[in-house]
Order: C-alpha cells, then structure tokens, then sequence
C-alpha cells in the first residue's frame, strides 16, 4: 500500500512538472514574440531593448500560478457544460490570479525595497494604463490556446490529443476517408 502511494505521488510530481515544463515554454514564445516585436518597433527609432529576459521570468512565475491554481481545484468549476464554457472559465480565472498575484508581488517588492507596500503599487501604475491592459490582452489571449487544449485532453484523454498531433498519420487511410 506505501510503495503504491509513493509511486502514485511520484506519477503526480512527474506529471505536473511535465505541465509547468511545457506552460512556460509556450507562455516563454509568446511573451518571447512580444517582446521581439518590441525591439524590432523601437529599433526603428534608434532605442535598443534586450529584456528579452523578461519574457522568460514572466512564463516561469505564470506557469507556476496556473499550477497552483490546478492544485487548489477551483477551476474544475463548470467542467461539465460544453468546452467553451469551462475554457472561458479558467481563461479569466487565471487571468484574474496572475493579476492578484502580480500586484501582492509589487506590494512585497516595493516592502522589501524600503519604498513601502504603496511604493510598489506607484511602480506598477507608473506602467501606464495602456501598457496594463495590453499585458491583461496578451494574457488572456496565451490562456485561450492552453486550457482549450487542457479541456480537449481532459475530454479524449491527453495520450489520444498527443497523438493525433505527434503520431505518423497513415497516409493511405486519410485517402480512403469519405469528405466532408
């Protein structure tokens, strides 16, 4: 009964590593094609911009919000309605986390930098609204994709979904296949 559970918890560890491994490379190449796009704009104007290590940190902390989330199990909510339900459910609900997140980071950050809890907070706002809401965009817009897939798997089970993306198609059968 031990090693069963110790091999159960082992599968799970290894499992949700996998997850966070894979959330954070996609989230890495999108937030990465941003910030790309950004200094190729102001390249333009003669500003050089190389935070492309931004990108990565943001994919990292993000994936790791996402898997917290996971555990708590609030997002299971409406996983019985059509796919785009649950979907839209936890594209906004983790969206929403990262928010919370993201300024309790601020908050502790600007407290352990001596500028006080609100020294943080002045810090995020000094990004301006515009800035805020495109990063609240490309947010929502990354989740989409992911728990879209993530319901697609849950659904058909997530060996079928990594099949039929990575799996050699047999060519012959496709031309057999009636269309429409």
């Amino acid at each position: 009964m031990r090693r069963e559970v110790r091999g159960d918890l082992k599968e799970r560890v290894i499992e949700e590593l996998r997850v966070f491994w894979v959330l954070a490379f996609y989230l890495w190449l999108f937030f990465g094609s941003f910030t790309l796009y950004r200094r190729l704009i102001l390249a333009e104007t003669g500003t050089s911009y190389l935070h492309y290590g931004i990108a990565l940190v943001e994919a990292l902390v993000i994936a790791k919000v996402v898997l917290l989330g996971r555990m708590f199990g609030f997002s299971r909510r409406f996983e019985d309605r059509r796919l785009i339900v649950p979907v839209l459910y936890k594209t906004l609900l983790f969206a929403v986390l990262v928010v919370v997140f993201g300024v309790l980071e601020r908050l502790v950050e600007g407290w352990m930098h001596g500028k006080g809890a609100l020294g943080g907070l002045a810090e995020l706002g000094s990004l301006g609204v515009y800035e805020i809401a495109a990063r609240m965009l490309a947010l929502v817009v990354a989740f989409v994709p992911v728990f879209a897939f993530g319901e697609i798997a849950r659904v058909i089970g997530a060996e079928k979904l990594a099949a039929m993306f990575f799996s050699k198609r047999n060519a012959g059968a496709e031309a057999r296949r009636p269309a429409g």
